[in-house]
């Protein structure tokens, strides 16, 4: 083989190996950012669906609200 052939050989299989650790280690982190994003996206789910079931009890909670806070009025109505 010549001796350029040989170098250029060299010089190639080097940047190949470069580019597999650097591909490799990229993708490491690309795995775990996914297995973050997802647990992110459990967490906001299971907070969209405490929301939900929040939203669903507000009507009773102001109406309990306003009926004591009539109560209230009333005893200090009644009081003066």
């Amino acid at each position: 083989m010549d001796t350029a052939a040989e170098v250029l050989l060299i010089i190639v299989s080097s940047v190949l190996a470069v580019f597999l650790i650097v591909f490799t280690i990229a993708l490491i982190y690309i795995i775990r950012l996914m297995r973050r994003a997802e647990q992110v996206a459990d967490s906001m789910e299971s907070a969209a669906s405490a929301v939900r079931k929040g939203a669903a009890v507000m009507p009773f909670i102001r109406l309990i609200s306003a009926i004591v806070n009539r109560k209230r009025k009333g005893k200090v109505k009644n009081e003066k």
